[in-house]
């Protein structure tokens, strides 16, 4: 009778392109959803009983080692404690992203009446969905220029039960104002893409092979592209005391909190996230 413990160390020894303690968590991640067995079930070496289904571990010790990231291989992974769908169409979700989303949940925590936010850029709709459930108060939007995107997204807010307005925009080709009764919004929030293609040799082949370039990269000459269209935005359609929340390049806060400033933004504020990097700037459209 095969182990929890015989299994985990069967796919442990078996993946060779990831450090060692993120081999460990894939393991666990893997046997969580494919077996339901938990870290303590390894910890104990609690038997597997011979009639239970497994699947081709060897096949997917094999996917992992041509870099295939664990999450697109079981199809989902956990953000803020909810599950979210993922493919190869969207960003697997940060835990930097999830601070980003308790930041904007501390500061709208307390219901007021019509509230709305705009999350720019969706991708699997992460930062939407837990805004939706979070905030229920408060109504949310989310846009994205990829089709592909959108449906995962939708599929998400489905299975979530969250109440999210999606629609298909293109930050980088909006005409201000937005043409008819464009509602005005308390808050934006965004992970726009923000790495440059200079970054792109210091990256891991898990992100480089099987994320969507569209979603990570932005030219070396214009790094703030994404940013300059969002705060351009949030000056025709955030409220007179209307927040805006984006996640940055670490290299870049200085130029992004200059971005916000130049367009008139008050109490533009460079963010560092939990390993104290730069990683958010926080602006208040005060006209």
């Amino acid at each position: 009778m095969t182990s929890a413990r015989q299994l985990y160390q069967h796919i442990v020894s078996g993946i060779k392109v990831y450090p060692p303690k993120e081999t460990q968590a894939i393991a666990f991640m893997l046997l969580e959803h494919y077996m339901r067995l938990r870290n303590i079930d390894v910890l104990v070496d609690r038997p597997v009983p011979e009639n239970t289904a497994q699947p081709d571990w060897e096949g997917i010790i094999e996917r992992l080692n041509n870099n295939e990231p664990v999450q697109h291989i079981i199809g989902s992974t956990e953000f803020c404690g909810l599950e979210f769908r993922v493919s190869s169409s969207v960003l697997i979700p940060r835990p930097e992203t999830e601070e980003l989303v308790q930041m904007v949940t501390r500061d709208y925590a307390e219901p007021d009446k019509d509230v709305s936010i705009l999350d720019i850029g969706t991708g699997s709709g992460c930062i939407a969905i837990v805004l939706a459930r979070f905030l229920p108060h408060v109504t949310v939007h989310a846009w994205d220029v990829s089709d592909e995107a959108l449906s995962v997204a939708r599929e998400n807010a489905r299975q979530l039960i969250a109440d999210v307005q999606f629609a298909k925009q293109d930050m980088l080709n909006v005409t201000f104002p937005l043409p008819g009764n464009i509602i005005k919004f308390d808050c934006l929030v965004s992970n726009p893409p923000y790495v440059t293609y200079s970054e792109a040799e210091t990256m891991r082949p898990n992100v480089l092979r099987f994320e969507p370039h569209e979603a990570l990269f932005v030219e070396d000459s214009d790094p703030q592209l994404f940013y300059k269209a969002i705060a351009d935005f949030g000056v025709h359609h955030l409220k007179t005391g209307g927040k805006c929340y984006v996640e940055i390049n670490e290299h870049f806060g200085a130029g992004t909190k200059q971005v916000f400033e130049e367009r008139g933004y008050n109490k533009v504020e460079i963010l560092r996230d939990i390993h104290g990097k730069d990683r958010f700037v926080r602006a208040v459209w005060d006209k």
